[in-house]
């Protein structure tokens, strides 16, 4: 029920789409005797889309959630595992072409290649399978050792969880596969805005990481009042920190995550 609603409900909320859906209802109740209302929707469905799109709303929720998590520090010596989660590869196009295809947030297998390469007797553990709603069986982990191994990660240092659909199944069979084994440290690799709510959830399943954030999207401090140059720009950077607080809201309340908004951990 909870996967459900959050490609349902969770979808719907969004800016875009929430607002697609207000000016349509104003469009339509134009046309009975509800047309003053219609009128109003269409005027603030208009100026909601015009300020997600352009003014700095969406640099303003993803700087926190960004900021939340230092970089990773190489100084305490190599990690005995990688734990990153799926995002980049669209499985559906990929079994279309029947190759690899990145859609997002390649900075999540970069950055794991070049840590494993930095590393050679580190283990990687790639999660993820399919987030939709009605899935076939494409998954994303079906690509992802093509795309490491063509980068130089031997086929033997791969394991790859393809039953996730959420952050939360992720954490949960992460853990079941790499059954980390007491004193081991194993890093989490995710884009830093989705990073607070995925340590949340490997915390909640017992399974310690230390945060590794990459795919930033928004820069230092001067940037976050920014506005956007062109409009489909703002609006995925609003869309972005809106799904993920959402995310984190509906998380903690599910009893997913121990904490509305985690942090580093207290030493």
């Amino acid at each position: 029920m909870f996967f459900v609603l959050s490609k349902t409900l969770g979808v719907m909320l969004l800016p875009t789409n929430f607002l697609i859906l207000l000016g349509v209802a104003g469009a339509l109740l134009l046309a009975c005797r509800f047309a003053a209302l219609g009128r109003r929707l269409l005027v603030v469905s208009a100026l909601l889309f015009a300020i997600s799109g352009f003014s700095p709303l969406g640099n303003i929720l993803l700087y926190p959630l960004e900021q939340r998590f230092p970089p990773w520090d190489p100084t305490r010596g190599a990690p005995d595992g990688i734990v990153v989660l799926g995002g980049p590869i669209d499985a559906d196009i990929s079994v279309a072409h029947d190759t690899p295809v990145i859609r997002g947030a390649p900075d999540r297998i970069i950055a794991t290649a070049a840590l494993a390469r930095r590393y050679p007797n580190t283990r990687i553990v790639f999660s993820g399978g399919s987030a939709n709603l009605i899935a076939n069986d494409a998954k994303e982990a079906d690509f992802a050792g093509e795309i490491f191994e063509s980068l130089g990660i031997d086929k033997s240092r791969l394991t790859m969880e393809r039953r996730s659909r959420n952050t939360y199944e992720n954490g949960e069979f992460s853990r079941a596969i790499a059954t980390p084994k007491p004193g081991e440290r194993w890093l989490l690799v995710t884009s830093a805005f989705h990073m607070p709510r995925s340590i949340g959830v490997f915390r909640k399943v017992g399974f310690a990481v230390e945060p590794c954030p990459v795919d930033w999207r928004v820069g230092g401090r001067a940037d976050v009042l920014s506005f956007a140059n062109y409009a489909g720009e703002g609006l995925a950077r609003t869309d972005t920190a809106m799904r993920e607080w959402l995310g984190l809201i509906a998380y903690y309340l599910s009893g997913k995550t121990s904490e509305l908004l985690p942090g580093p951990a207290r030493d």
